[in-house]
């Protein structure tokens, strides 16, 4: 299916990683990070999504206690053994759980491109503050350095975009803040511009929709069994079930329900009402005469049949 409508020559590898709280005695079960439930068990698993057709690449369901950095490499590997052989470039977005010297290292060993953010460090906090900014309209200032840190075998280009801290306290922004404004870093071997390399790692954010999507319309969320390896399966079943759904809606709707969740495509197109009928004694199946995506839906009956052959 990935090689539908056509073979990729580019993929954009989008890894993230989530908390999927326990309530129980589920095997695997431990005490890690959990912004959300302090002190409870959990699942920690590691994701990659293709960030340009957001398909889901490969996935690992890790115990709660696994630090994201520790299965990164297994991770990475996996996905680049699934890619087709028509592919020639992979870059790699990934925050700052997957900042590392070993995932740096593997990924330059396979020649990819990367934007990862950074761990502010104390000497990259005294780069920052010495670096002369260049000023945008928009209020975003940017500047960049060059820097080798400890246990690197050569310098890395590292990028700052400082802003002001938006008013909504709710908005997760940086990893570094001084007074009124933030600072966030990023360690790239792209040759973009500050600016425009920031701008596309920021594309990495329809991920956290994705996973939210996945933990309510998919229950990715409710853990069904004490056991490790059903509840494996169950994760790795949700998330073929979601490439079902996208690849669906990739190739057989309309653009414009490209974007939609599985909750607004299953009241728009998939739970309507109809009327079986038998005129001439043939079997037919009649839609609403006001029914709003009538077009879509025979768009995607067409479609789903050529898609067949």
């Amino acid at each position: 299916m990935v090689l539908k409508p056509k073979p990729p020559t580019k993929v954009i590898f989008d890894l993230n990683s989530t908390v999927l709280i326990l309530y129980g005695k589920q095997e695997m079960a431990r005490i890690g990070y959990n912004p959300q439930k302090w002190g409870r068990p959990s699942y920690h698993p590691l994701l990659c999504f293709n960030g340009i057709t957001k398909d889901f690449w490969h996935g690992e369901l890790c115990s709660g206690d696994t630090h994201t950095a520790t299965g990164t490499i297994e991770l990475l590997k996996a996905s680049f053994a699934k890619l087709p052989s028509s592919v020639k470039i992979v870059i790699i977005r990934a925050d700052k759980g997957f900042y590392d010297h070993e995932t740096i290292e593997y990924l330059e060993s396979q020649r990819a491109l990367f934007v990862i953010v950074a761990r502010l460090t104390a000497p990259i906090k005294r780069e920052i503050s010495s670096l002369s900014y260049q000023v945008y309209s928009s209020g975003l200032e940017t500047a960049e350095f060059m820097y080798q840190p400890t246990r690197r075998k050569k310098k890395y280009r590292f990028l700052v975009v400082w802003r002001i801290i938006p008013e909504d306290p709710t908005e997760q922004l940086t990893l570094f803040s001084m007074g009124k404004y933030s600072y966030q870093v990023l360690v790239t071997n792209m040759k973009r511009t500050p600016l425009n390399t920031w701008k596309f790692y920021n594309g990495r954010a329809t991920v956290e929709l994705i996973i939210k999507e996945l933990k309510g319309d998919y229950l990715l969320g409710k853990i069904p069994t004490k056991h490790f390896a059903a509840n494996e399966a169950y994760f790795h079943t949700l998330l073929f079930s979601y490439n079902l759904i996208n690849w669906f809606k990739r190739l057989c709707l309309p653009k414009e329900f490209h974007s939609m969740t599985l909750n607004a495509l299953r009241n728009r197109l998939l739970l309507i009402p109809g009327e079986l009928t038998r005129p001439d004694n043939r079997p037919t199946l009649k839609l609403p005469a006001n029914f709003l995506y009538k077009d879509a839906f025979e768009y995607a009956i067409k479609k789903t049949e050529k898609l067949k052959i």
